[in-house]
């Protein structure tokens, strides 16, 4: 059986995988086509166009690829209309997968919307475009399918998988001796974002932010995972450009879970990197710059005074934000030496991170495919899929 399937960026990348893993885990055959990742790849799914053409963020960024992105959506929507696969599963990335869902569930295939657009946060009116869009919303965050079940939209909340893949007891020493690096060396992680477009703001920002720690922290080391050639080889060209390669930067191919387990703080683009540091217990400083238009345009519409997902989840300020003007590199320094310096208030930080740890590890792939399976039934009919393990059997990660 063959299903569609389409991710816009490196954490619904990860998002896939981990989803392509929990289904074989009972229906080895299935076929996953569409866009994906490397780490989508690697679990089995084929992709037809390159991710990294979606990963762009903001509405002055989208403008510039509009045309190629705009050539992609329809090339994409005619080949599923073509192959027809049992149904479609678009994760995250809405202002792409919103619109080739509606196509495709008018045409008869049935659409799952895994991560909920932040409707609670901002253009709340797309939920009426997500109600002729999508067939099933699988939501993350708990308190997220009251919101569309008040529309008359069909969601579940299953959990993040990250909740599950990452173990709720710290793992900071087991990460530094994968890295090489002494329990009593000081690390901060820089996570300058994913995106190509992420890069061209923050790469210099983070570079300038390291070198103004380092007047305080001389001993400091910075790690630097970055998920793509392409964004290793933008923030290479901003160290030289900045004449900072004396800086004690450690650049890392992925492996950003690993820096924020090791590091002491971090400094981390706002998204979904903002969620995984909660996870894995690590204080930081949220930042965030784009286009001042697309800024504009964003915070009219905002609802909320956060942007940080742990902010968001707590209803209350545990991480500072510094966006646009505010996010120097003198600020950005200064916020994230706080942390080290009151070592009292990120030890009561880790404790609140630990609870939102708790409150979304509720075994995703387990969820994800007891949502799932009503859809695989109807299209193969009751006996045509038979598992080759057990419901309960452990997620492969």
């Amino acid at each position: 059986m063959k299903i569609g399937i389409v991710a816009g960026e490196a954490s619904g990348d990860l998002l896939g995988a981990l989803l392509i893993k929990s289904l074989k885990v009972e229906y080895p055959h299935l076929e996953f086509v569409g866009i994906a990742g490397p780490k989508m790849q690697s679990a089995g799914a084929v992709s037809w166009y390159a991710m990294e053409k979606l990963a762009v963020r903001g509405y002055v960024e989208v403008l510039k690829s509009f045309r190629e992105i705009l050539g992609i959506r329809r090339g994409l929507r005619n080949r599923m209309l073509k192959e027809r696969p049992a149904f479609f599963i678009g994760i995250d990335a809405p202002d792409f997968n919103l619109a080739l869902e509606k196509t495709l569930k008018r045409a008869g295939i049935p659409t799952i919307h895994y991560v909920s657009p932040s409707i609670w946060a901002w253009r709340g009116e797309r939920i009426h475009k997500i109600k002729e869009s999508v067939t099933q919303m699988l939501t993350v965050f708990p308190f997220e399918p009251a919101i569309y079940e008040r529309a008359g939209i069909p969601a579940k909340f299953v959990g993040h998988p990250s909740a599950d893949v990452i173990p709720q007891t710290p793992q900071r020493d087991e990460a530094r001796a994968q890295l090489r690096i002494k329990p009593s060396e000081l690390i901060v992680a820089l996570l300058p974002g994913s995106r190509q477009t992420e890069l061209d703001y923050h790469a210099e920002l983070f570079i300038e932010t390291a070198r103004a720690m380092l007047k305080n922290f001389p001993n400091a080391r910075f790690l630097v995972p970055l998920a793509t050639r392409e964004t290793r080889e933008q923030f290479d060209n901003a160290r030289w450009k900045l004449q900072a390669q004396d800086l004690p930067l450690q650049i890392l191919f992925g492996h950003a879970n690993l820096a924020l387990a090791a590091a002491d703080v971090a400094l981390v683009a706002s998204g979904t990197a903002t969620l995984e540091a909660a996870l894995l217990r690590c204080p930081h400083v949220v930042a965030y710059r784009m286009s001042p238009t697309t800024y504009r345009l964003m915070k009219r519409k905002a609802y909320l005074p956060y942007v940080g997902l742990p902010n968001i989840l707590a209803g209350e300020w545990l991480v500072p934000e510094l966006l646009q003007e505010d996010a120097s590199p003198a600020n950005l320094a200064r916020a994230l030496g706080n942390w080290i310096r009151h070592p009292d208030a990120a030890r009561n930080l880790r404790a609140r991170f630990g609870a939102i740890h708790a409150q979304l590890a509720v075994n995703n792939g387990e969820r994800v495919r007891d949502a799932l399976r009503p859809f695989l039934r109807q299209q193969a009919g009751p006996d045509a899929l038979q598992s080759s393990a057990p419901a309960s059997a452990a997620l492969i990660a």
